[in-house]
């Protein structure tokens, strides 16, 4: 590999890292209701699970409220049960063809548990993202062993591989004091 892929790969995977928190962190609750809620809820229907994004389409008109439109109305049922089974403490109502979820209020307990979870979440995501420059820095000492780069090119693409791991646990730091914020909103 050489130190360019090197480079290349490293922020790639940092990339997947702050992607897979962003995704995490879209499934927090806030005091508004978004699709993001429920978009992951795994619903079990024709013999697997299906995430609900692809089973139906999910809106929220009103703050508080979230609609869920199934696309076939025979797996109503089945979104139902996999709503309540999820552990997000939601409560649907379906008239047949659609489902209605109300959001509640946040608890101040409540909250403060998920800002608990948005920092681990966050931890999580610089943990990855540290493991990744471990890995580039060993692929570039080992290039530097093996006499394929200088030693001055050895601790200038370090630098390197810090500067990008510092971007990117600026990022998560970034994207979870935003959710915070958004969770601690009365």
């Amino acid at each position: 590999m050489s130190v360019d892929e090197v480079m290349m790969d490293a922020e790639e995977r940092m990339e997947k890292a702050i992607g897979v928190l962003k995704n995490a962190l879209s499934g927090i609750r806030t005091g508004r209701a978004t699709p993001g809620l429920v978009d992951s809820v795994r619903v079990e229907v024709y013999g697997s699970q299906q995430p609900l994004k692809q089973l139906a389409s999910i809106g929220a008109p009103e703050p508080t409220q979230l609609v869920i439109r199934p696309y076939d109305a025979t797996t109503i049922k089945d979104i139902e049960k996999a709503i309540v089974a999820s552990d997000l403490g939601l409560n649907p109502q379906s008239d047949g063809k659609i489902i209605r979820i109300n959001i509640p209020a946040l608890s101040t307990d409540v909250r403060k548990k998920l800002v608990a979870r948005i920092k681990e979440l966050s931890e999580e995501a610089k943990i990855a993202v540290r493991s990744i420059r471990r890995d580039a820095n060993k692929l570039i000492e080992t290039a530097e062993k093996d006499k394929e780069i200088s030693e001055d090119d050895c601790n200038r693409l370090k630098e390197e591989v810090q500067e990008l791991t510092k971007k990117y646990e600026t990022s998560a730091t970034d994207l979870a004091k935003s959710r915070e914020n958004d969770v601690m909103e009365v």
